[in-house]
C-alpha cells in the first residue's frame, strides 16, 4: 500500500490535526518498513521533511489510520453512605440469664447504642454479693435498658420486677423478653421518664426493695443532682430489709449517696458497684 500524505486526506479530515498524524504516522512506518526497516534513518525523516515535520516531532506510532485511544479505567465507586440505623448501631445480639431457675436463657438486645447492658461478669459479681437477699423481693429496675437485671432477680428468686425504660422500643423489648420467660405475670413495665415517675407518690408493696441504679455513666455528671434526689427518695420510701445497686464509673463518689445505707462499693473497671443494705434488714 503506498504511502498516503497529509495533502491526499479528505477535506472533511484534513481539519482534524489528530487524523492527520495518524495517516502521517502510518505513510512513515510503511516507507521505513520498506527500505531498511528502521524508522530512526533516512527514509523515516525523508518522509517526515516531505510532510513538514521534524524527525524529533515525529507522531507516535498508531497501529491504524486513527489514532489510539487508551481506554481509562474507571474510578472505584466509593462506598455508599448507609443509613444510620445499619452503619452506626451494632448488630443485634443475645444476653444470657446467668444463674437461678432461667439461667442460661437468652435475653433478646438490639444492639442500641442508648443501652448498654451490665457485663456478664459485673452482674454475676453484684448477685452474688446480694446472696440470698434477693428471694421474696420487689425487684425496681430504675434504668432498665434491656430488663436483664430485674429479669435476672426474678429468675433468683424475686417476688415481683418494676421496670422503667423511657425509650419506647427498649420497653417493649422488655416486655418481650419477660414473655419468652413466661414471667409477664409478675413483671410491670413503665415507658416513662424516670427521675418523673418518682415526683408523684406511687404504690410499690410491702415486701423488701431490690433497687437497681444503672442509668448511663454520664448521668453521674449531667444530672447528678436528679440522680441523687432520685436515691434519697427510694431510701426513705423503701421498706425495711431493701438493698440497693449502684453502678457507676470512677467519675462518681459514692461518699455523696444516702447515708442511712451501708454501702459495699466493689471494683470492677471500667464499672464501679455499689450495694447499700439498710441498717437492721
Amino acid at each position: 500500500m503506498p504511502p498516503l500524505h497529509a495533502q491526499e486526506m479528505p477535506g472533511s479530515l484534513a481539519r482534524f490535526p489528530q487524523f492527520r498524524y495518524a495517516v502521517a504516522g502510518s505513510a512513515v512506518r510503511q516507507e521505513g518498513a520498506g527500505r531498511s526497516g528502521n524508522c530512526r534513518r533516512g527514509p523515516c525523516r525523508r518522509v517526515a521533511a516531505d510532510l513538514g515535520w521534524r524527525s524529533s516531532k515525529l507522531p507516535p506510532p498508531t497501529s491504524g489510520p486513527f489514532p489510539t485511544v487508551a481506554r481509562q479505567k474507571k474510578k472505584p465507586a466509593g462506598k455508599r453512605p448507609t443509613p444510620a440505623h445499619s452503619a452506626d448501631a451494632p448488630p443485634a445480639t443475645d444476653l444470657r440469664i446467668i444463674g437461678g431457675v432461667y439461667a442460661r436463657r437468652k435475653l433478646h438486645y438490639a444492639g442500641d447504642l442508648r443501652t448498654r447492658p451490665m457485663k456478664d461478669r459485673v452482674r454475676e459479681a453484684l448477685f452474688n454479693l446480694v446472696g440470698p437477699d434477693v428471694q421474696g423481693t420487689h425487684a425496681v429496675d430504675l434504668f432498665a435498658g434491656t430488663g436483664a437485671l430485674g429479669l435476672e432477680a426474678i429468675s433468683r428468686g424475686a417476688a415481683r420486677a418494676t421496670f422503667f425504660e423511657q425509650h419506647f422500643p427498649t420497653a417493649d423489648i422488655i416486655r418481650d423478653n419477660a414473655a419468652s420467660l413466661g414471667v409477664e405475670a409478675v413483671c410491670q413495665v413503665f415507658a416513662a421518664n424516670t427521675f418523673l415517675a418518682f415526683r408523684r407518690p406511687r404504690e410499690m408493696g410491702s415486701e423488701p426493695w431490690l433497687v437497681f441504679c444503672s442509668p448511663p455513666y454520664d448521668f453521674y455528671v449531667d444530672r447528678l443532682e436528679e440522680l441523687l434526689a432520685l436515691l434519697t427518695t427510694l431510701t426513705d420510701k423503701a421498706p425495711p430489709g431493701s438493698t440497693f445497686v449502684v453502678e457507676a464509673d470512677a467519675r462518681f463518689d459514692y461518699a455523696q449517696l444516702p447515708g442511712e445505707l451501708e454501702w459495699d462499693v466493689r471494683e470492677y473497671p471500667p464499672a464501679r458497684v455499689g450495694i447499700g443494705r439498710q441498717q437492721g434488714g
